[in-house]
C-alpha cells in the first residue's frame, strides 16, 4: 500500500506540472497554414553500388560508441540447431486408429455411456443437449446424418482419431431466459480459493422445496432470491438469467430449461445444490443433440522415439565444435533433408525456441555453455535437440557484430552521400547540379508542414525542414542534404499562407496536455528502471 501511494505522489509531481501553454497551439496552427513548393535534383544512393563503400568493425564502433543509449541490450544467447523430428509417424497413426476400432463395439453398445466413457479415463462428457449449429467438431454433419443410436469414425480431430455417437436429439429453442434461486452446497472460500461445503444434501433440498412451496402460495420470487439465492450472479437481478444458448449450464439445468415449455417451474438437482426454477421465455428452434465421443491420441510409439533420439545422439557425437556442428549440419541436409535452424536471442529466464517449442531445461543448458560449446540432445516438444551456441550477448552495450545489421545500413548511406556530394562540388544552381548528375530537375508543389509525405518527394525530413526555412525563399541551398533516399540539391521557390480549418484552441490545447502527461508517465517510469540496480536472478530457481 506504502509503495502504491508513493507511486500516485511521483506520478502526480510529474503529470500536474505539465502544461502546453496557448502560444504553442498557436504556433502549431500557424505552422500548419503554410504551403511550400521546392524544386530540386537528387541522386539516390541506389545510384552507388553497395560494393562501393566499405565498412569496417571500427566504423560501427564508432557510431554505436556515439549513440550508445540506442544500442543497450539485455543478456541473450543464440544457437544454431538441428532437430529430429519424434512425432507420430504413419505406422504409429494406424495403430491409434486400429486401437480405437477395438473399442467401437464396446463404444456402441454402452448403456450408461458416463459410466462407460470414465472408463476410458474420459470424464467430460456433456449429457445434455446442445443445438447442432453451437457444435464444433470436425465432420459434424456427417456425424448428424448417422441418426439416433449410430456410431460415426473414426474419424481425426485435431491429434487425435475419435469416435463419435448420437445418443439422444430432439428439438429444442435456440436460447431460454429464466429465473431461478440456488441452494448451494459449496462456496469459494475467498482465502484458498477452494470450494468449502455449506449444508449437506438433505438440508439444500428440504430449503428448496421449501421455496417451491412459498412460491406456489403467493411469496414473492425476487424477495426469496434476494434472501436465500447463492447464485451471486443473478441474485441482483432478481435471479433472472436471459438468452441462454443450449450446452452453457450444467446438463440437468440445461435440459429442464431447453426441453419444457414456457411457464414450467420446478426443483432441479446439479453439482452447485439446488435450483427453483422458472422458465420466463424461449427463441427459435433447432435440432438438439447428446453426442459422446471416444478419443485416442495420435502418440509415437516408443520406437519413433528412439529412432529420432537415437539419430541426434550419433549426430551430437560427430559435432564436437562450431566447425564439425556445421559440417555434421551440411552432410545430414544432403543427405537427409533435415537443415540447421536458428534461434535469436534466448532470455535467461526464457523457454521457448523458435520453430520446435518450449523447454526451460533447454535454455538453462544452453546459458551453462560457453561460446562455441555443443549442447547435447535434449527433447524440446515433438523434437530431440542439438545445438551449438553462437551468440553470447552480456547485458549492456551491443558489440559491432551485433549492432552492424542495424548500423551498416545507415554507413553505406552516409559514405555514399560524401561521394555524390563530392560529385556535385560547389552548388551555383540547380541547372548545373542537374547536368553533373545528369539528371532532370523536379518539382514537389504543396508541401506541408507536418503533413503527408510528396507524392514527388517521399519521405524526406531535412528536405521539408529546409522548405519551411523563411531564410531560403528563392534560394537555392548552397549545401547538398543527403536524406533518407538520396542526396538533394533543392531550391525554394514559393513559401505562403493559405486558410486552414478554424480550431478551438483551448481543446487543442487540452488536449495536448493529456498526450504529455500520458508520455511523461511512461517515460518516468522509465527512468525510474533505468536508475534503478536490480539484479534478475529469477534463471537459477526457474
Amino acid at each position: 500500500m506504502l509503495f502504491q501511494h508513493l507511486a500516485q505522489k511521483y506520478d502526480a509531481l510529474l503529470t500536474n506540472s505539465i502544461n502546453f501553454p496557448k502560444w504553442m497551439v498557436e504556433k502549431e496552427n500557424a505552422q500548419n497554414s503554410l504551403i511550400s513548393k521546392v524544386s530540386f535534383v537528387r541522386e539516390p544512393y541506389a545510384s552507388i553500388s553497395d560494393s562501393a563503400v566499405k565498412i569496417t568493425d571500427a566504423d560501427i564502433k564508432a557510431y554505436v560508441d556515439a549513440h550508445e543509449n540506442d544500442f543497450k541490450q539485455t543478456e541473450s544467447r543464440s544457437v544454431s540447431y538441428v532437430a529430429f523430428n519424434a512425432q507420430p509417424n504413419a505406422a504409429d497413426s494406424a495403430q491409434a486408429k486400429e486401437n480405437l476400432l477395438a473399442l467401437k463395439p464396446a463404444f456402441d453398445s454402452a448403456k450408461n455411456m458416463k459410466d462407460y466413457l470414465m472408463t476410458q479415463s474420459i470424464n467430460n462428457y456433456y449429457d445434455g443437449y446442445i443445438s447442432g449449429n453451437r457444435i464444433q467438431v470436425p465432420v459434424k454433419d456427417s456425424i448428424f446424418k448417422v441418426g439416433t443410436g449410430n456410431v460415426y469414425g473414426p474419424y481425426v480431430d485435431g491429434g487425435s482419431y475419435a469416435l463419435a455417437k448420437i445418443v439422444a436429439a430432439r428439438q429444442i429453442p435456440d436460447t431460454v431466459s429464466v429465473r431461478h434461486i440456488l441452494i448451494g452446497l459449496f462456496q469459494q472460500d475467498p482465502q484458498s480459493g477452494q470450494r468449502v461445503q455449506i449444508r449437506d444434501t438433505a438440508t439444500a433440498k428440504k430449503l428448496a422445496d421449501s421455496i417451491s412451496l412459498v412460491i406456489r402460495n403467493g411469496g414473492n420470487f425476487d424477495s426469496l432470491a434476494a434472501k436465500f439465492s447463492d447464485d451471486q450472479g443473478s441474485v441482483q437481478n432478481g435471479g433472472k438469467i436471459e438468452n441462454i444458448p443450449s450446452g452453457q449450464n450444467v446438463p440437468e439445468f440445461n435440459d429442464f430449461t431447453f426441453t419444457n415449455p414456457v411457464g414450467t417451474k420446478g426443483v432441479v438437482k446439479t453439482e452447485y445444490g439446488y435450483h427453483y426454477v422458472e422458465i420466463l421465455s424461449q427463441k427459435g428452434s433447432a435440432t438438439g443433440y447428446k453426442i459422446a465421443y471416444l478419443n485416442k491420441p495420435i502418440e509415437a510409439s516408443t520406437e519413433t522415439d528412439m529412432a529420432a533420439n537415437s539419430a541426434a545422439t550419433k549426430f551430437a557425437g560427430e559435432a564436437t565444435d562450431q566447425k564439425s556442428f556445421d559440417a555434421a549440419a551440411d552432410k545430414l541436409q544432403k543427405e537427409k533433408g533435415i537443415y540447421k535452424s536458428v534461434a535469436q536471442d534466448l532470455q535467461p529466464t526464457g523457454s521457448m525456441i523458435q520453430g520446435v517449442g518450449a523447454s526451460r531445461s533447454f535454455v538453462k543448458s544452453v546459458y551453462n555453455a560457453d561460446l562455441g560449446d555443443v549442447i547435447q540432445p535434449e527433447r524440446v516438444g515433438d523434437f530431440y535437440v542439438v545445438a551449438v551456441v553462437t551468440e553470447v550477448n552480456k547485458e549492456g552495450t551491443m558489440s559491432p557484430a551485433k549492432a552492424r545489421a542495424m548500423v551498416e545500413p545507415l554507413l553505406v548511406n552516409q559514405k555514399k552521400a560524401e561521394i555524390i556530394t563530392q560529385k556535385i562540388g560547389k552548388i551555383t544552381s540547380l541547372e548545373a547540379a542537374a547536368k553533373t548528375l545528369n539528371k532532370q530537375v523536379e518539382t514537389a508543389d504543396s508541401l506541408r508542414f507536418g503533413g503527408q509525405p510528396s507524392m514527388s518527394l517521399g519521405f524526406e525530413p531535412k528536405v521539408i525542414g529546409a522548405a519551411f526555412n523563411k531564410a531560403n525563399v528563392n534560394k537555392v541551398i548552397n549545401e547538398a542534404i543527403p536524406g533518407t533516399q538520396g542526396v538533394y540539391v533543392v531550391r525554394i521557390d514559393n513559401l505562403s499562407s493559405t486558410p486552414v480549418q478554424a480550431a478551438n484552441v483551448e481543446e487543442l490545447r487540452k488536449m495536448r496536455s493529456m498526450q504529455a502527461r500520458q508520455q511523461a508517465q511512461f517515460q518516468s517510469l522509465q527512468a525510474l528502471r533505468e536508475a534503478a540496480t536490480i539484479k534478475d536472478n529469477r534463471s537459477k530457481f526457474y
